[in-house]
């Protein structure tokens, strides 16, 4: 009936544009995906009920949509009257059919491929927003760009930031009341936050609401940054900006009128350098109510006062009307990165409860009557300190779902640990990092053996689903992935729950406990969330496919899937037997040159490989993404130094880092990557060795047991 329904208001509402009444409206045409959370309220949950628990087992692949990229994919498609618009790598835009995945245009906003080195977790993007014939999406070099939805043209593009600074734009725009919202990130190059509204038709500028105050000389911007200009005290935080940037989360309440964002970490992360005088540092790892027609400051709820580990609070915000103690509380709720699950009056800001999700000891739990965490008294100013969450988070930016069926909020949720120590003699702006941070503590030390180091890093991490009860704060259930970085939630009025994996499978669960009731291969790590729409009475869950974003380029914990099969959007619904192609067997690696460097030249390229490389071409070299650096051919490595110095490749995205590093310093990398290159030769030729072995000894054991036989 859902279906149906859908399919009848679909009719009427093709003659009309996505508008705010439409919008606030949404669960009138379950049909269609409008905004990125599916309502404003971003339950993430559709009312479609075609396909459900009995008969999930007959969901099919309908169609692919190939993409041409190797890099991370983290969009949310729009699904608008049989049309499905999403963002890739790069910011590129497409439009597809609904129903057979054919592209009706794509719209590349031609982003320069050397701002990618701004991009400290992967050239992802989130997604886009409609709005009266209009698709909208930011880019990573920081413009906001308005595109006809149905030629692919554009109509208007501004510039949001500053590119004297390393601003970048990763997250979905929202429009509220006619206006375009959108923020940044960049924190951890050292950029001020802010969130800014632009006119949908023109896109002119109407408001902006910084998040952290800027240089204490100059007159605070509004009475919201001079309230907060009081919770910092001493330090030169302006001189990198001082973080906070709005990079993901907002929602929206259309009858109370309040535009909630949520902000992010410091710069730098250390409190004691940012704000050795102590202080909150409002707004930094805060929610934050605004009034959406003027960026007016309403209320905040610090999740984590003078933040210190990258706790942002920029993780998904769901709205809902829940029963607590008898009454029917209006709330946000949000898992952010420090680990514990929040909820909030979202009419006042009033802390209602808050409990861990995941194992945690930076707090011991958050004052039932204050609202504020606990701190223990074993943090890292004076010594280092094994941490959880790390600052990956107990959850990051993947979304949550709730059904309002079961009332229970899914959770994309990891545990991994962070050795914190603070960084000795750091000066604002000498490292591209500022973060005060000593990164050297939790890199693999020098000399480890590859295969050593990937059993390490998945010993420490590991993810799961968790099925929370916002109400009694506690967990429900829980299944287990043996990898920390799955994708985002989807739940159904169907009694189902969607699920892409590291490892390369959408699955479906039974909300009610978690039983597995379907799974397909996808042929390649999934991050992204899922959505459900209708066309022509037919339910479909589509989902982006390609392994990335920050965990998939740097943890050196990448799913094992063979040859990288490139990114893909994909739909399925019942019946259907589409089948993917082949995976074709990925090449032997090139044979390393051979090592004349010492041993100290290569520890040496250990320790600037791992502040300066690791964060895009993977921990211990072992890339997931990019291009494996073990695997460069006698050409790549005759121009290493051109490269790595001068960015010869920077319009592949390869940014020359001349700026950081001299030639020694080139030089001494690449010994460690021709050495981690040799390692992993001898670990593939022990391999092949002992299959070889274990390929003999069964011969000769089939032998004698057919012997003893006859």
């Amino acid at each position: 009936r859902d279906v149906e329904r859908s399919r009848g208001l679909g009719d009427v509402y093709k003659r009309q544009a996505v508008d705010g009444e439409r919008l606030r409206a949404a669960d009138k045409e379950p049909g269609n995906w409008m905004s990125t959370g599916r309502t404003y309220d971003e339950q993430r949950y559709s009312p479609l009920t075609e396909i459900n628990t009995s008969n999930v087992d007959q969901l099919g692949l309908a169609w692919r949509f190939d993409l041409n990229t190797h890099r991370g994919l983290e969009a949310t498609p729009l699904a608008i009257d049989g049309v499905l618009y999403f963002s890739g790598t790069w910011s590129v835009v497409y439009a597809v059919d609904g129903r057979t995945g054919q592209p009706l245009w794509t719209y590349d906003p031609q982003v320069d491929r050397a701002w990618g080195i701004n991009a400290c977790c992967d050239v992802v993007n989130r997604g886009v927003a409609a709005w009266n014939g209009k698709i909208y999406v930011g880019t990573i070099d920081g413009r906001l760009v308005a595109i006809d939805a149905k030629s692919g043209n554009k109509v208007w593009e501004t510039l949001t930031i500053d590119k004297s600074k390393p601003y970048s734009i990763t997250g979905a725009p929202r429009i509220v009341n006619g206006k375009v919202v959108i923020g940044n990130g960049g924190a951890e190059y050292g950029v001020r936050g802010y969130v800014t509204a632009y006119d949908s038709e023109t896109g002119e500028q109407a408001w902006r609401f910084y998040t952290v105050p800027g240089n204490p000389a100059d007159p605070p911007e509004s009475p919201a940054m001079e309230m907060a200009l009081k919770t910092w005290n001493g330090g030169e935080w302006w001189t990198v900006g001082g973080g906070g940037t709005a990079w993901d989360s907002m929602a929206f309440d259309a009858d109370l009128n309040l535009l909630y964002i949520g902000v992010g970490n410091a710069s730098p992360w250390s409190r004691w350098v940012r704000s050795p005088g102590g202080g909150d540092n409002l707004f930094l790892s805060s929610i934050v109510a605004l009034n959406p027609d003027t960026g007016a400051y309403v209320w905040h709820y610090q999740t984590t006062p003078a933040e210190t580990w990258d706790y942002t609070a920029t993780q998904h915000m769901i709205l809902a009307d829940i029963e607590i103690n008898g009454e029917t509380r209006k709330v946000i709720m949000q898992a952010p990165k420090n680990g514990f699950f929040y909820v909030i009056d979202r009419e006042t800001g009033e802390f209602i409860s808050a409990e861990n999700y995941v194992p945690v000891n930076w707090a011991t739990h958050v004052d039932p009557e204050t609202g504020r965490p606990v701190e223990t008294d074993e943090q890292f100013r004076d010594q280092a300190k094994m941490t959880v969450p790390s600052p990956f988070g107990g959850h990051n930016w993947q979304p949550m779902s709730y059904h309002p069926g079961t009332g229970l909020v899914y959770i994309p949720a990891r545990e991994m640990a962070f050795k914190y120590e603070r960084e000795e003699n750091f000066k604002y702006g000498e490292n591209r990092w500022n973060m005060a941070i000593n990164m050297e503590a939790m890199m693999p030390p020098a000399g480890v053996e590859p295969k050593l180091m990937r059993r390490i890093m998945k010993a420490m991490a590991r993810g799961h689903i968790s099925a929370w009860d916002p109400v009694n704060q506690r967990e429900v259930w829980r299944v287990k992935h043996p990898g920390p970085w799955d994708g985002g939630m989807l739940s159904t009025a169907g009694n189902l729950l969607f699920q892409g994996t590291a490892e390369g499978e959408l699955k479906a669960y039974d909300v009610e406990d978690g039983t597995l009731l379907w799974q397909h291969e996808t042929q390649s790590g999934i991050v992204a969330a899922p959505i459900s729409y209708a066309v022509d009475g037919d339910q479909y869950v589509a989902i982006l496919v390609g392994w990335g974003g920050a965990l998939g380029l740097a943890g050196g914990i990448a799913p094992n899937l063979g040859d990288k099969v490139g990114g893909r959007l994909l739909a399925f619904k019942l019946g259907a037997q589409g089948e993917l192609p082949a995976v074709p067997e990925p090449p032997a690696p090139p044979k390393p040159p051979e090592q004349t460097a010492s041993t100290e030249t290569i520890t040496r390229g250990h320790q600037l490989y791992h502040t300066y490389c690791n964060v895009c071409h993977g921990m211990g070299a072992e890339s997931g993404v990019l291009a494996d650096l073990r695997h460069m051919t006698p050409h790549t490595h005759k121009i290493f130094n051109d490269i790595v110095l001068d960015g010869i490749y920077s319009g592949m995205g390869m940014a020359g880092f001349g700026d950081y590093i001299n030639k020694d310093d080139a030089e001494a990398i690449h010994a460690y990557l021709i050495e981690m290159a040799h390692a992993e030769q001898t670990e593939l030729n022990e391999s092949a060795t002992w299959s070889a072995i274990k390929a003999v000894s069964y011969t000769h054991l089939r032998a004698h047991e057919t012997s003893l036989h006859l």
